[in-house]
């Protein structure tokens, strides 16, 4: 396929994914408004298992089961399942933009722990875009009116939880998609269980089905980012995961009625800036490091 159909097809991808996540978003929020988030995870998980289980089949169930580097990956499957509890938690409170833009910190908070956890270097431009974005955050909770509440710190606490998953799958690139995924799966079911002595609501059959989708529209999403990143280069396709605030603020509105207040639109749009920043950076960086890695022409 040539570059540039490659890199377009990637950018599809992402956007897709991007919708069916932001979908998947909306279709939590409404039945959390009914069932507990055990639940939802129970339900959820176990349809995408299914899902999952040819293809887990299909490598090799002794290699799932066995992956490179046990404990990094229990650490990171801890860390993914109590993010998406955290997550539910949170927008069965909080508008679904409010909730996102909380949630779309977690590059930033990446920068600052990357440096602390894994002793990365961070030049002056990255610090400043880390000082942008802890600005955005701090006026998009508001600690001064209504929205520092505990489902903001809640939300605040996901998002922190998944920007060190995020580190944590650094350390775990050269493990197989079907491995990562089947994990985060089955540590989101086993997180269900934990959490299903706090309620029980029978679902109807209707519900039923809905709750089963979620997992499956969860599982495509991943697949069409996944695939999106094979297909195009990082600092091309990430951006377009910020789409996801424009789909929160459009589906908020249209089935739940919320609008986010102005200081919580200003600190999105700190948060974005900071983030698109913070990939300027990095591809400008790899470029450098490309060039200086290249042997002088005799």
């Amino acid at each position: 396929m040539p570059a540039r159909h490659a890199t377009l097809l990637g950018i599809a991808m992402m956007l897709l994914g991007i919708l069916l996540f932001s979908i998947n978003d909306v279709m939590g929020k409404w039945l959390v408004a009914t069932y507990t988030v055990g639940q939802v995870l129970l339900l959820r998980s176990a349809a995408a298992l299914v899902v999952i289980a040819p293809f887990v089949l299909k490598q090799g169930l002794s290699r799932t089961l066995r992956p490179e580097r046990p404990g990094l990956q229990v650490l990171r499957v801890a860390l993914g399942s109590c993010e998406v509890a955290l997550f539910y938690w949170a927008v069965s409170y909080l508008p679904l933009a409010d909730t996102m833009t909380l949630w779309l910190a977690a590059p930033v908070w990446a920068v600052v722990l990357a440096a602390l956890l894994l002793g990365e270097k961070v030049d002056a431009g990255r610090w400043l875009a880390v000082v942008v974005g802890f600005i955005g955050v701090a006026v998009a909770l508001n600690p001064t009116g209504q929205t520092l509440s505990m489902p903001a710190i809640i939300a605040l606490i996901g998002s922190l939880s998944f920007a060190i998953m995020m580190i944590t799958g650094r350390q775990l690139r050269g493990t197989p998609d079907v491995t990562l995924v089947a994990w985060q799966t089955l540590g989101a079911f086993v997180m269900g269980l934990i959490l299903l002595p706090f309620g029980w609501v029978t679902p109807t059959l209707k519900d039923a089905g809905l709750l089963g989708l979620l997992g499956i529209v969860a599982m495509v999403a991943h697949i069409c980012v996944t695939r999106s990143l094979k297909l195009a280069e990082a600092s091309v396709v990430v951006p377009y995961q910020y789409t996801l605030i424009v789909w929160a603020l459009v589906f908020g509105w249209f089935i739940f009625g919320d609008w986010p207040t102005p200081t919580m639109l200003i600190g999105a749009g700190l948060i974005i800036a900071a983030g698109l920043a913070l990939l300027l950076l990095e591809r400008r960086n790899a470029k450098v490091s490309d060039i200086l890695l290249q042997p002088e022409e005799i």
